[in-house]
């Protein structure tokens, strides 16, 4: 990783901004986006890797009301896990993320999203193979379509990865809930393999690395 993530996230809000309303303040002009009943939250869905990591990280985040793993992507109505990991269905692997807009923003989100995973590795994270571990950001209206895809753009435009992101931006056509046993799944089994050999170390970088945004 070469640059700054910060920095470039910077320039990407005034191009979302000029692109809408030729206004330098884009966190002031962006109207807030609500996907759930309660009107104080919104939702992101993202798809990076297995999803007990993507859970394991944006469970800490300040702000982040609930974390839920999923399906989302293909053409099979409620695939189990068994179905997904055939690579059969077209589902990639994803968090559904509620937040709380007034604690941390979309942007934020984007930024934790990128970070925490390879989005230049084509559907692979590590030793996980396979198109349901692709790299994917499913937008639930065009805002967040703009702001993921500007962001890409620049992440690209400043070299901030040695290779391309193939990481693919699309519209969230459904989304299944993985089985109960996946939910809340490093909490609950901190000490399996998994979890204590990938999940943990990846964890303590991410505490690192975002400290200010984690919960108390």
């Amino acid at each position: 990783m070469k640059v700054n993530f910060t920095l470039v996230l910077l320039p990407v809000l005034v191009l979302i901004s000029c692109a809408q309303r030729q206004s330098p303040n884009a966190q002031a002009n962006f109207e807030p986006i609500y996907t759930s009943h309660n009107m104080n939250s919104d939702t992101a869905t993202f798809g990076n890797g297995c999803f007990w990591c993507t859970e394991a990280v944006f469970q800490q985040l300040n702000g982040v009301v609930s974390v839920s793993s999923g399906y989302s992507g293909g053409h099979v109505e409620n695939p189990t896990y068994e179905e997904v990991c055939e690579k059969t269905t077209g589902h990639a692997e994803v968090c559904r993320i509620v937040f709380d807009p007034s604690k941390i923003t979309y942007d934020e989100l984007l930024e934790v999203f990128w970070q925490t995973h390879d989005p230049t590795t084509l559907n692979r994270q590590g030793n996980d193979a396979g198109p349901q571990y692709r790299s994917v950001v499913f937008y639930h209206n065009d805002d967040q379509k703009l702001k993921a895809q500007h962001y890409k753009e620049a992440l690209d435009k400043a070299g901030a990865f040695d290779k391309p992101i193939v990481t693919a931006v699309e519209p969230l056509k459904n989304y299944y809930p993985a089985e109960d046993y996946h939910q809340n799944y490093f909490k609950n089994n901190p000490n399996q393999p998994y979890c204590y050999f990938v999940i943990r170390p990846k964890l303590e970088k991410f505490e690192k690395a975002f400290g200010k945004k984690l919960k108390q």
